[in-house]
């Protein structure tokens, strides 16, 4: 049995897994800067 198609897919759950986590972390950076840009009240 060939192990090749396990390398391929541990690759593809590692590419996955990092595109998500770029996905998120990006989402959540979007989300900061839209909080600190808007006005304070009460300040």
């Amino acid at each position: 049995m060939s192990h090749w198609g396990f390398v391929a897919a541990a690759y593809a759950v590692a590419v996955l897994g990092t595109l998500a986590l770029l996905g998120a972390s990006w989402a959540a950076m979007r989300g900061a800067e839209a909080r600190a840009e808007r006005p304070r009240e009460g300040t």
